[in-house]
C-alpha cells in the first residue's frame, strides 16, 4: 500500500478535505486490511507520479492535529486516477510541480466507502464521552 497515494484518498473523502490524525489512522487501517486490490491500485496510482511527495510539494497542510488536502493535491490526485488517452505513452507521467489549477478528469473505481465505519466510530466515540461525563460528575 502507498502510504502517500492512501493519505490523500482518505484525505479528499472527507465533506472539506480536514480530518485529525486519529481519524486518518483508522480509515488508513481500513483500507490496509481491505485486501490486495488496495494494495495493488496505490501502486498503480503512485507509479503515474513517481516523485510523490505529498508535503513538500505542497499537497497536504498540517492543522490543528489533523492534515487537510489542498486544491493541489485534489488536482495531483485527479492526474492520477485519470485514465491515459489511447495515445498517451506510459512514459509521459505528469509533473506534479506544473499542477496549479484542479482539471476534471474521468475516475477509476470509486473508493471504498468508509463513511458507515466513520458513523459508528462517531456514535461510539460521543456515547463514551458521555458515560465518562456521567461517571465523572457522580464521583
Amino acid at each position: 500500500m502507498n502510504f502517500q497515494v492512501t493519505v490523500l484518498k482518505v484525505l479528499v473523502s472527507y465533506p472539506d478535505g480536514f480530518a485529525v490524525m486519529e481519524d486518518i489512522k483508522r480509515d488508513m487501517a481500513i483500507l490496509a486490511t481491505s485486501g490486495r486490490d488496495w494494495a495493488e491500485r496505490t501502486k498503480r496510482l503512485a507509479a503515474r507520479v513517481p516523485d510523490l511527495d505529498i508535503f513538500s510539494q505542497g499537497l497536504i497542510e498540517r492543522l490543528n492535529g489533523g492534515w487537510r488536502i489542498t486544491d493541489k493535491g485534489r488536482a495531483v490526485l485527479e492526474i492520477m486516477e485519470a485514465r491515459p488517452a489511447p495515445a498517451q505513452q506510459a512514459t509521459e507521467l505528469p509533473d506534479v510541480r506544473a499542477v496549479e489549477e484542479p482539471t476534471p478528469a474521468t475516475t477509476l473505481s470509486p473508493m471504498p466507502s468508509i463513511a458507515p465505519v466513520r458513523r459508528t466510530r462517531k456514535r461510539s466515540r460521543r456515547q463514551r464521552d458521555a458515560v465518562r461525563r456521567r461517571q465523572a460528575a457522580a464521583s
